[in-house]
């Protein structure tokens, strides 16, 4: 491991908004009242990476809660560290894996979801790691509350049209579909947030898929 590596992962242990492994698990069906001491919704961000959605969303709805999940604490370092010196207080980044997202958060504990340009996995052999496939999807609706919504930007087109065959497949509630995100009418100011990874895929002119889905209807 880099000396840089060594020194984030030194830092992040005494970043009061950051919580690692089993640190984050006494707020199970706590994590507005418990942590961040109020009542509002809380919204998850899954491999986060750089947490850039986590705090541009945080800064645009101070109403709500917005935690930044991922397992590598040199990436979260940086949203975390941002977040601190912004006083951007109703953000959180917990360093775990995700497939153990039932240990940290309690039924209906979730308003949303945001999946913002994960790892594809495109090998047929790691379909589980996918982070929509079933086993995952199957989470998700069992931490989200009735008509909370799952959201994925990607910048692959393999990855967007597997969610969509799943969200067919498990009859779920599609409300949006779009295979090019910046020349939809889609974009508003939320969906405009960029990851580091999403300007690089931008240069490279690639289009950006977005998909926004829930298990119920919202009427």
């Amino acid at each position: 491991m880099g000396k840089d590596k060594i020194r984030r992962f030194a830092e992040i242990e005494t970043f009061s908004n950051v919580l690692q492994l089993d640190a984050g698990k006494p707020y199970r069906g706590t994590w507005a009242g418990g942590f961040f001491k109020n009542n509002n919704p809380v919204v998850l961000e899954l491999a986060c990476g750089k947490g850039e959605y986590t705090v541009n969303l945080a800064r645009m709805f101070p109403e709500k809660n917005f935690i930044g999940i991922d397992y590598k604490g040199n990436r979260i370092w940086r949203g975390a560290k941002d977040a601190l010196e912004d006083a951007v207080a109703n953000v959180a980044f917990l360093r775990i894996q995700i497939e153990h997202l039932l240990d940290y958060f309690a039924p209906g504990e979730v308003d949303e979801i945001w999946i913002t340009f994960p790892d594809p996995q495109p090998q047929l052999s790691r379909e589980k790691k996918r982070l929509t496939s079933p086993r995952f999807l199957s989470m998700y609706k069992h931490l989200l509350k009735d008509g909370g919504y799952v959201n994925l930007k990607t910048d692959n087109d393999g990855l967007h049209a597997y969610t969509a065959e799943k969200i067919g497949e498990m009859e779920l509630v599609l409300h949006v579909k779009t295979a090019d995100l910046y020349h939809s009418p889609y974009a508003d100011d939320v969906l405009n947030i960029k990851t580091y990874y999403e300007k690089k895929y931008l240069k490279d002119n690639k289009n950006i898929n977005y998909l926004k889905f829930s298990f119920t209807d919202n009427g």
